[in-house]
């Protein structure tokens, strides 16, 4: 019984790094003895319509430890790594009695709240003895894009060797700078760095918040609401600006401008 146990672990190991389980096999091979081995168990929620961000960003770094853990020369029958979904196992949650997830609860311990995979290593080393040393996968998705774009830019400038005026045209620059400074003034870089959802749906009366309550975070939707505005203020000025500068019939080239231009300001103000 304990060696066919065993081998359908490691059967199941070799294939994927963690071992997606429901409430048959937690009790088979998690509860049931004889044991000789331990498990280390997630209980997470990453089905589209639960809506956990969170869920998914433990789960990735819960990958990262447990391909770290496989691909050592450590590795051995005596750990596995497992994920329990609660749409695939929600007996085992009222079993165990987590009702908090992502989570990887060990006995006597309070639920795991970090998403950084040294704490379920240091989970890992303080309650089995074991230690893992983390192995991230390199990313080379940023120097990619950085060779895409030196590649395009460089192409570009081999086709038109002959004729580099654009280069010296100020309008090109103004609008490359003008998007630089309404993508950090948005608020993308931190959208990028902390990963936020587009917005927030209340369940209990599915209604859509597009600005978070807290001063400390933010959405997706919210800084493109601030994009928007700030290329709204700035297009409003420039057109009052190339009002007051233009020269010519003023009903047809200043009126326009600044009736748009007093449009786009009083949106901003009433907004």
């Amino acid at each position: 019984m304990l060696v066919e146990k065993v081998d359908q672990m490691m059967e199941w190991s070799s294939r994927r790094s963690v071992i997606r389980m429901n409430g048959d096999k937690f009790r088979r091979f998690v509860k049931a003895p004889p044991r000789n081995y331990s498990v280390i168990v997630m209980f997470t929620a990453l089905q589209p319509q639960r809506q956990c961000s969170v869920c998914r960003q433990a789960n990735e770094e819960y990958q990262v430890l447990a391909n770290s853990w496989r691909y050592s020369s450590a590795f051995c029958n005596k750990l596995f790594f497992t994920v329990v979904d609660y749409d695939e196992g929600a007996d085992v949650f009222q079993q165990v009695t987590v009702w908090i997830y992502p989570s990887t609860p060990p006995s006597n311990r309070p639920p795991l709240r970090s998403l950084h995979p040294q704490s379920p290593h240091f989970h890992v080393h303080s309650c089995l003895s074991a230690s893992i040393r983390v192995f991230r996968p390199p990313n080379y998705s940023g120097t990619i894009a950085l060779a895409l774009l030196v590649s395009l830019v460089g192409g570009l400038l081999y086709l038109r060797r002959n004729n580099l005026e654009f280069i010296y045209n100020k309008t090109g620059w103004a609008m490359a700078a003008l998007c630089v400074v309404f993508a950090m003034t948005s608020g993308q870089m931190w959208n990028h760095i902390r990963g936020p959802p587009y917005a927030h749906k209340n369940p209990q009366n599915g209604q859509v918040s597009y600005i978070h309550g807290s001063s400390q975070a933010q959405f997706v939707a919210e800084s493109h609401i601030i994009l928007l505005l700030n290329a709204a203020i700035t297009m409003g000025m420039v057109l009052l600006n190339e009002a007051a500068t233009s020269k010519g019939d003023v009903g047809k080239r200043r009126r326009p401008k600044c009736c748009t231009a007093a449009f786009l300001l009083y949106l901003l103000v009433n907004w």
